[in-house]
């Protein structure tokens, strides 16, 4: 019996032990990235309270919004992945996520103003869009409210906008787990470590769709995942994702302007298709591009869209 007692205790001592150091490297890899970020960003002050933001490159500009989960640093990720060369990239955070405020009224209508605070203060008068995912509705939201502000929309994975519920069947972990997952520092390194194949299909980078991926995709992948540290700064901005399908957000996709260049993977499971399908059938001057495989992240086809976000964002009108 004493024997047993013994053995009960050394185990629970051990699970209190690891339990520590996970917790521990955790807010470590958290502080350290914290620091990182924000020894590069860029601060602007709006009706709406503080935008961070990263700029570099020359050329026409292009603000950057990034999906849900990111910040500066995702969408400065996703421009040097898929977003061309020759141009000037603003990669900002959206309302809650990493060092931008979250104000009472935080709806993709006042996240497309604060965007036009952010153009004003830089100086700029207008600019194209690259969002991605979580990004498109804000994006919309802009060229909607100011299009002689917008060049040119380039829209990747489209997430829902209302009437579309953003509960999605057949995701790779339940929606609720998302929020979850991204709520702990600690819990989040340790699934990196400990189950890297799972996390990775949560971004819906599948096992299938890594096969045989140039090396710049597999690193993307990688960047990604383990760019998601600080998980829990970005906690908030997650729980706001659904003002894009607030009933009360209505968009005038029949009054865009701006060409438009609407991106999406069939086999997408994150973000069906028929979310793409709507925005190249009722935005005007639209065009689509739809691959069969290739996920959210589009995997597969980075130079191809390099090439032709290049040559959409440089066209003549």
């Amino acid at each position: 019996m004493m024997r047993r007692w013994h053995i009960g205790v050394a185990i629970i001592g051990g699970l209190v032990v690891l339990g520590t150091t996970v917790s521990i490297l955790g807010n470590r890899a958290a502080d350290t990235r914290r620091s990182e970020l924000a020894a590069e960003r860029s601060l602007a002050e709006t009706r709406y309270g503080q935008t961070e933001y990263v700029s570099w490159g020359e050329g026409p500009p292009v603000l950057v919004i990034h999906g849900a989960g990111g910040g500066f640093d995702q969408g400065r990720l996703l421009a040097e992945a898929m977003g061309g060369d020759a141009h000037r990239f603003i990669a900002i955070s959206r309302f809650g996520y990493l060092g931008s405020a979250m104000p009472p009224d935080p709806s993709t209508e006042a996240q497309a103003e604060a965007f036009l605070d952010l153009l004003d203060e830089l100086g700029l008068q207008r600019v194209s869009i690259l969002a991605m995912s979580g990004g498109v509705p804000p994006a919309l939201k802009f060229a909607e409210m100011f299009p002689d502000r917008t060049d040119r929309l380039v829209l990747l994975s489209s997430a829902p906008i209302a009437p579309f519920s953003a509960e999605v069947d057949d995701r790779p972990i339940p929606t609720w787990a998302y929020s979850a997952l991204l709520g702990n520092d600690a819990v989040y390194r340790a699934l990196t470590r400990i189950a890297p194949g799972h996390v990775r299909s949560a971004f819906d980078a599948r096992p299938e769709l890594l096969e045989g991926l140039p090396v710049e995709e597999v690193q993307f992948v990688d960047r990604l995942v383990d760019g998601f540290i600080p998980a829990s700064d970005r906690l908030v901005g997650i729980g706001n994702e659904g003002a894009a399908t607030d009933p009360e957000a209505t968009y005038d996709l029949e009054g865009i302007s701006a060409p438009t260049l609407v991106v999406h993977a069939r086999d997408d499971s994150l973000n069906p298709l028929a979310i793409a399908e709507e925005l190249q059938n009722r935005i005007p001057h639209a065009r689509f591009v739809a691959f069969d495989r290739g996920g959210h992240l589009l995997l597969g086809h980075h130079a191809e869209l390099r090439a032709k976000i290049d040559q959409f964002l440089e066209a003549e009108e």
